[in-house]
């Protein structure tokens, strides 16, 4: 009976030990993950926030050329309908940054905040693909991509913001550096026109 107990406690002791290893590697891992994307931008979210009230006016504002490259966005600057009108998507900051593994700076950290207004109406499917977000030269026309799935928060579910509340989110999109502007395409979403770059 007492060999039994042995061998139990030994296999217990094991999958103990073995469970404790892999949340420590996890750990570690997170850790190397957090260190990376806090050093290259100090305002980046690992995932989508919890949805917070906020209140803004919900008018659309039709942004004007800009012509200065190194200003901030201004608040409620760059507001434009999703899904109708089901929500808003208001774009943050559009801010260079330096590739944390190539050390280049053609990276552009894109922040937005996305804001359920519709009380009524939404659905399961109401999902903005933040990860799909592209940009465009407007000069050019040509077409920049985000860097990678683990450099956006992903996708933002209308259905699970509470209405008026929002949800903030953000991507990296690769921009070869010397590019000031851009045209924003969120999918779901009214397009961004000529956005200032600031650095």
């Amino acid at each position: 009976m007492s060999t039994f107990l042995s061998g139990v406690a030994v296999l217990l002791s094991t999958l103990a030990l073995g469970c404790s290893g892999y949340v420590a590697y996890e750990v570690f891992t997170l850790r190397q993950t957090l260190n990376a994307t806090s050093t290259a931008s100090n305002t980046i979210p690992t995932q989508v926030p919890s949805p917070t009230a906020t209140t803004s006016p919900q008018a659309t504002v039709s942004p004007s050329p800009a012509s200065a490259t190194t200003s901030a966005i201004s608040p409620g600057q760059f507001v434009q309908p999703a899904f109708g009108k089901k929500a808003e998507v208001e774009l943050l900051s559009a801010k260079r940054i330096k590739d944390p593994e190539t050390g280049n700076r053609d990276v552009v950290n894109l922040q937005m905040r996305i804001r359920r207004l519709a009380t009524d109406g939404v659905v399961g499917s109401d999902i903005i693909s933040v990860a799909s977000t592209t940009a465009r030269n407007p000069d050019t026309s040509v077409t920049y991509k985000g860097v990678a799935l683990n450099r956006s928060t992903g996708s933002v579910s209308l259905f699970q913001v509470r209405p008026q509340a929002s949800a903030d989110a953000y991507i990296w999109l690769r921009v070869p550096d010397g590019i000031n502007n851009l045209d924003i395409f969120v999918p779901d979403t009214a397009a961004f026109k000529n956005v200032p770059i600031s650095f």
